[in-house]
């Protein structure tokens, strides 16, 4: 049986299609290609002591960590053309497609960057929504299965 003060940390996986390029690489990923992407969002809070309520017992609902991450990650991001800003070129050629979801980014849209500025989106989402009481403690983000990158709270 855990105590109210014991940290305890929970994670949610969801997934999203989405296309890249790193424009200045010396291998095959300087070409447009795209990668099904996972993310997993752990957060850390304590079990909540709310007996009858839907809540007892929990950290947090699974499906409010879904709801979010889908929000603010997931749904901007799936199906869309993750270009970095300096790619002017092809910036333009994707702003010239009727209707393309394209979102351009501040930095090259690698697996690390991908995942930091995923980190820097849900954060204050997490903190904000539930009034500080969960801290987003890391994002793991797969861009293959065998290869990910984390971004953990300093």
């Amino acid at each position: 049986m855990t105590t109210q003060q014991e940290a305890i940390s929970i994670t949610r996986r969801l997934e999203f299609d989405a296309g890249h390029r790193i424009p200045n690489h010396d291998g095959q990923c300087r070409h447009l290609h795209g990668h099904r992407y996972a993310i997993e969002v752990t957060l850390m809070g304590v079990i909540a002591d709310h007996p009858g309520k839907a809540d007892d017992g929990m950290v947090l609902d699974f499906g409010e960590i879904k709801r979010l991450t889908n929000q603010y990650v997931v749904e901007p991001w799936d199906h869309a053309f993750l270009v970095a800003k300096e790619d002017v070129g092809l910036v333009v050629y994707l702003n010239s497609i009727p209707n393309h979801k394209t979102v351009v980014m501040d930095h090259v849209p690698t697996v690390e960057n991908l995942a930091s500025a995923a980190f820097r989106l849900l954060q204050p989402v997490f903190t904000e929504a539930f009034d500080g009481r969960l801290r987003l403690s890391l994002i793991r983000l797969y861009e293959t299965p065998n290869c990910w990158a984390d971004v953990s709270h300093s």
